[in-house]
């Protein structure tokens, strides 16, 4: 398969999310704010959510075994990228590549990402579809689209990240690589919605809930999977926001507890300023860009895990994440008010629609969070914009 155009990628991108509470497992604190949320975005975003849809009902789908690198030393099934930020050295042509870190090298491997976030985009988008109308064609396209990436012997993935984001001379996967399948979490998401609200026969769950069960497994007990869940900075956010969703996808109540230790003892005392501040994110070259994407994780974490009440919780410093939105709050609204470094790449083409602000709008109170939340683009197109938005679904989430 060739790799994705822009204007390809681009145009299988874009779609939100639809309404209907599932059930007690899926509500927020609060029912009567919750159905406040569903009828809300649903108003906002019925449009959108069938228009994409609809357009989706004709897309095939395109998993890892439709492409394959040669620098990859995994097989056809196997789930291949290249880290981003990873060069050719000018100094030694051939040689290892070395790190550039913001600065994304756009010939290194990445059509089995973007075939993941093309995923990512449509699966919701048809499930949302499903809830708002109840037209088995979406729950159909839907299952299709799961059953080729899960469970069909000839074009499934494997359940590991065994060679994601390999570096040229250096590595041939990295724990780094597990943040790839942060794009999975709102298709599991909206799997566990259908299977709640009977859109999926119970065979075919099952058939994908294995592969999962396998996947959560190897993110938990792999040397890889080890070295990401010990991450400082949203990498290792990003492991408990996975972990969370396929473990109760898969039925496994004790990494479930164990993402929630995980947040309290160490994600919150370890990432979050007194001040609200992500000091982690912030040194980065992107320092806009990767605070507001760890502020969405974290965002879906507490809703992943809502009978926590997390988001009313605090570290020892007396911050939480409720603090992470009401830091970036003002910069947000008014992006020109950012008083630290501009990012090195799509400083402009930000914020974009954020799911945390009306996450902790709905959660916390704050009804000025959700007016600037509606007010934001919530159809971005450029891809790294849209890479960096793995919750576009948010009713979803309650």
């Amino acid at each position: 398969m060739e790799r994705f155009s822009r204007r390809r990628f681009v145009g299988g991108v874009g779609a939100s999310a639809a309404v209907m509470a599932v059930g007690e497992a899926f509500a927020p604190f609060g029912a009567r704010a919750a159905e406040d949320a569903y009828t809300m975005v649903a108003r906002v975003d019925r449009g959108r959510i069938l228009a994409a849809a609809a357009r989706y009902l004709n897309e095939a789908p395109v998993t890892v075994t439709a492409a394959h690198s040669d620098r990859s030393a995994g097989g056809a099934h196997d789930y291949f990228s290249e880290g981003d930020y990873w060069w050719p050295d000018p100094k030694n042509p051939g040689g290892p590549y070395i790190r550039r870190d913001g600065f994304s090298n756009p010939a290194n491997f990445n059509t089995h990402r973007e075939a993941l976030i093309r995923l990512s985009v449509m699966a919701p988008a048809l499930a949302a579809a499903w809830r708002l109308t109840k037209d088995k064609r979406y729950a159909a396209q839907f299952t299709r689209h799961l059953r080729a990436w899960f469970v069909d012997p000839a074009t499934k993935m494997n359940p590991d990240l065994q060679y994601a984001q390999a570096i040229f001379g250096v590595s041939k996967g990295r724990g780094t690589g597990i943040i790839d399948t942060l794009h999975l979490v709102e298709v599991v998401r909206a799997l566990r919605v259908m299977e709640a609200a009977g859109g999926m026969k119970a065979e075919d769950v099952d058939a994908v809930r294995a592969w999962f069960a396998e996947y959560v497994n190897w993110m938990a007990t792999s040397a890889n999977g080890k070295e990401e869940e010990a991450a400082k900075n949203n990498h290792g956010t990003c492991w408990v926001l996975q972990v969370a969703e396929f473990s109760q996808l898969a039925k496994r109540p004790d990494l479930t507890a164990l993402c929630v230790d995980r947040f309290k003892q160490t994600i919150v005392p370890d990432q979050i300023a007194k001040d609200g501040s992500l000091p982690l994110e912030l040194a980065r070259t992107k320092p806009y860009s990767y605070s507001l994407f760890d502020a969405d994780v974290l965002g879906g974490i507490c809703q992943s895990l809502s009978k926590e009440n997390l988001w009313r919780f605090k570290g020892p410093n007396g911050s939480g994440v409720g603090d992470v939105v009401a830091f970036l709050f003002p910069y947000i609204a008014d992006k020109s008010k950012w008083p630290f470094a501009k990012d090195v790449e799509y400083f402009d083409d930000l914020p974009a629609r954020r799911p945390s602000l009306l996450f902790a709008g709905e959660a916390l109170g704050h009804p000025e969070y959700i007016d600037v939340w509606r007010r934001l683009d919530a159809d971005p197109t450029v891809p790294e914009v849209i890479r960096n938005m793995p919750i576009r679904q948010p009713v979803l989430w309650y």
